[in-house]
């Protein structure tokens, strides 16, 4: 079993890592890439780095991390599971661990779909594991084109039906898709008082009672609403002043918790957030000597 797992290795992740491996907590990242660093041509503003681009930023600090003993491994994370200890799971299997820090960035857009909106939670979810109960024997659609839709399809296994559309976007599935699929754009989410159906822009419909949102990769706050840590009203995993969540010994930091999406802000974040997620290894360990 992992002391800590930090998923995500941008500065919040790496700052992190930083602290958590000078003490001696040998830390796990599980990155899929650079993120939102990857579009910052330059950076100017973060103390002591000088200009540079965001990737370069992001390998230096993954390569510091590395050199402190941390170990990365690039994967796609599904989700997270468990409450006194943690299973991550992802595309490559599952780790477990006595800690885990979401430091997954944020999703900065949302698709533009008329309708998507306003029946917001009233048939549109973004949440399998806690939604799953109110659609049995309905048929529902998952909105996405890689591996977390699929994670989210196998989620409504009491649903009548579930058939994933990718909206029109490339399919990136990793293993092969078991479920009804169909490319086409999505134009509107139809519906009143509750999701009734979907339009696609050739103008056909699908009728549906439910549609669950999967896009791209599990973030942060995705992973926290399917553990059932909390949300605040802007949709960002709310955590206290330790950065600790509502669930102990699962932390957040960086643009996943809200405010400045700055990697300053990041670093301070992952910072607290390693120093937290230390002591509370160290404490569970005097526990559980047998581990």
């Amino acid at each position: 079993m992992e002391n800590l797992i930090i998923i995500g290795s941008g500065p919040a992740g790496a700052s992190a890592a930083l602290y958590a491996a000078r003490a001696g907590l040998a830390p796990l990242l599980l990155s899929q890439g650079v993120g939102a660093l990857e579009k910052a041509e330059c950076i100017e503003n973060f103390y002591g780095s000088g200009p540079m681009p965001g990737v370069d930023l992001h390998r230096q600090g993954e390569r510091q991390a590395e050199a402190l003993g941390a170990r990365i491994v690039r994967t796609q994370v599904l989700g997270v599971s468990g409450f006194d200890t943690y299973t991550v799971t992802t595309t490559d299997g599952a780790y477990e661990a006595i800690a885990v820090i979401l430091a997954t960035g944020v999703k900065r857009a949302a698709p533009q779909i008329a309708g998507l909106r306003e029946l917001d939670g009233r048939g549109v979810s973004y949440c399998a594991v806690c939604d799953a109960f109110f659609y049995r024997g309905k048929k529902v659609a998952v909105l996405g084109s890689g591996d977390f839709a699929l994670s989210e399809a196998e989620e409504l296994g009491m649903a009548g039906s579930v058939t994933i559309l990718t909206g029109g976007a490339p399919k990136t599935f990793s293993r092969p898709c078991p479920y009804p699929l169909d490319e086409r754009p999505v134009a509107a989410v139809l519906g009143e008082e509750q999701v009734t159906g979907v339009r696609f822009t050739d103008g056909t419909e699908l009728p549906i009672d439910g549609l669950f949102l999967a896009l791209g990769t599990a973030g942060g706050s995705e992973i926290a609403r399917r553990i059932g840590a909390a949300l605040d009203d802007q949709g960002n995993v709310k955590v206290d002043a330790a950065m600790q969540t509502a669930l102990p010994g699962l932390f957040a930091a960086g643009d996943c918790t809200g405010g400045m999406l700055q990697v300053a802000k990041a670093a301070h974040d992952g910072m607290t957030a390693g120093l937290s997620a230390i002591q509370y290894v160290r404490d569970y360990r005097k526990r559980h000597p047998q581990l």
